[in-house]
């Protein structure tokens, strides 16, 4: 398998993530969004949708989306149950996590690294802020009662909403509201085969 995907991406994580747990042999092709290579016809052979994370399987068929990889790779794994209401309740999950957890968290992060604060963004950004301390509750509210997200063990539901909760503070998140939430960040590290996040280095003035 072929995985093209950028290290300061948590969707990209997610999937290095797994594959890392679940011990697969893979090629990593790192693409540079930020020049736009993501665009070119090479790429977007790919990916039409011109986005990492693509993994490219065996036999030539490739597949996109962040979740939607997860879901490939964990079938016939102990991280996707085989009980069906289960099953559910971890799609449950993903779907909110692209929905409510990543449009907020993500999104502040990339605009504290990568945009200028304009009164007008900054305005958004505080907007988001709330949002995204909105997902945090939820997310401690539930792991007040439980270790992971659904079950007795780990699962591909915790893999995705991991990556981007894990650097939450480099857009302006403050964990410490979230005492739950930061022991189940330490259960998923201490998981055989983990590998995290990269940071970005703060740029002054930034957030």
């Amino acid at each position: 398998m072929t995985l093209y995907d950028c290290l300061e991406s948590g969707n990209g994580h997610k999937v290095r993530l797994f594959l890392s747990l679940l011990n697969r042999d893979f090629d990593l092709v790192l693409v540079d969004i930020h020049k736009g290579e993501t665009h070119t016809p090479e790429f977007l052979a790919i990916n039409p949708n011109g986005k990492i994370p693509a993994l490219k399987l065996g036999d030539g068929r490739t597949l996109s989306e962040s979740n939607a990889i997860l879901f490939y790779l964990a079938e016939g794994t102990d991280y996707f149950p085989s009980d069906p209401f289960k099953r559910a309740q971890v799609m449950s999950w993903m779907f909110w996590e692209q929905y409510q957890h990543e449009p907020t968290l993500a999104v502040a992060r990339f605009w504290c690294h990568h945009m200028e604060m304009t009164p007008e963004r900054k305005a958004l950004l505080a907007e988001k802020r709330a949002k995204g301390n909105d997902a945090l509750a939820l997310m401690e509210k539930n792991f007040i009662h439980a270790d992971w997200c659904v079950g007795d063990d780990p699962t591909i539901a915790d893999i995705s909403l991991y990556s981007y909760t894990s650097v939450c503070e480099e857009g302006g998140f403050d964990l410490k509201a979230y005492p739950a939430v930061r022991r189940w960040l330490d259960r998923v590290a201490a998981l055989p085969g983990f590998i995290p996040m990269e940071p970005w280095p703060m740029e002054p003035g930034t957030g």
